[in-house]
């Protein structure tokens, strides 16, 4: 007799419904989005989709229209009310009985989620605090997939610690990106982040940030730092969809210039705000 364990139940396994058989689940087999609002609009989307169909076609996933995702998306928002929204979205390559080796007839499955933006003001006012862990991921992390184990042991890790988010340090010693953010620091005039390769994501905030330091005069160089390097720098913040420009204000044990969020960094998050209306 074949069978599942629920829990504690015990049942055929002819009854389970196929979400038990996601690929999602048994192989984090599948890629997402999240993006947001800002007043009622969607910000990026274009963006947004645009990276998502090029994380479904790294990972092989084809059977399934982004003209018809975007359709998904734009209709789950319009109906959830809400003005600043953030919108989580994955697919998954299907459900199957587990095996390592897919079937190209599989259907995919899709998920959304629309949900209220965390309220991230007193973190922006006061800064936050980060705290360094090495770099466990996949080789791939320009894939958006859904294989994040790595980033929510970081994210633990520096909650366990008392920090606000986790800053990634490969192999080499260099800062690739923050758990679920882009990381940057600035010094006099001048904007430093990790070079976009394949072990860090195209962020799209990140994207807009360095327009926006363009914008008001700052000179921007794509190269990774040491955390030695970032704790020097005059300002440090992170970048992320759901909170855009955020402070740092403590890189580990050290204080960040004088402890509170930098004018640079300010008129940055400024800046930023621009694309938004």
């Amino acid at each position: 007799m074949k069978l599942a364990m629920l829990n504690d139940r015990i049942v055929p396994i002819e009854e389970l419904d196929p979400i038990y058989f996601d690929r999602g689940i048994y192989f984090g087999d599948g890629v997402y989005e999240v993006l947001r609002s800002y007043n009622g609009k969607l910000f990026a989307l274009e963006k947004h989709l645009e990276r998502f169909a090029r994380s479904l076609a790294a990972v092989r996933i084809n059977s399934i229209e982004i003209d018809e995702i975007r359709d998904r998306v734009e209709r789950a928002f319009v109906t959830s009310e809400l003005p600043e929204a953030k919108i989580y979205f994955h697919i998954t390559r299907g459900s199957a009985p587990r095996n390592h080796v897919w079937n190209a007839d599989l259907e995919p499955n899709f998920y959304l989620t629309v949900s209220d933006v965390p309220d991230s003001s007193q973190e922006k006012a006061a800064g936050i605090a980060v705290s360094t862990h090495p770099d466990w991921r996949w080789k791939r992390c320009d894939i958006k997939s859904l294989n994040l184990l790595a980033n929510v042991l970081a994210r633990q890790d520096a909650t366990e610690k008392g920090y606000d988010e986790a800053i990634l340090v490969d192999d080499t010693g260099l800062i690739t990106e923050g758990a679920g953010s882009a990381f940057f620091a600035v010094t006099g005039e001048t904007l430093q982040t990790a070079p976009l390769t394949a072990n860090v994501l195209p962020s799209i905030t990140r994207e807009y940030v360095i327009e926006a330091a363009q914008n008001i005069g700052m000179k921007v160089v794509e190269e990774s730092l040491t955390p030695q390097q970032a704790v020097s720098a005059d300002e440090l913040f992170i970048a992320v969809t759901t909170k855009d420009v955020v402070p740092v204000v403590k890189f580990d044990e050290t204080t960040i210039g004088d402890g509170v969020p930098g004018p640079r960094t300010q008129s940055l998050a400024e800046a930023f705000l621009t694309f938004t209306v």
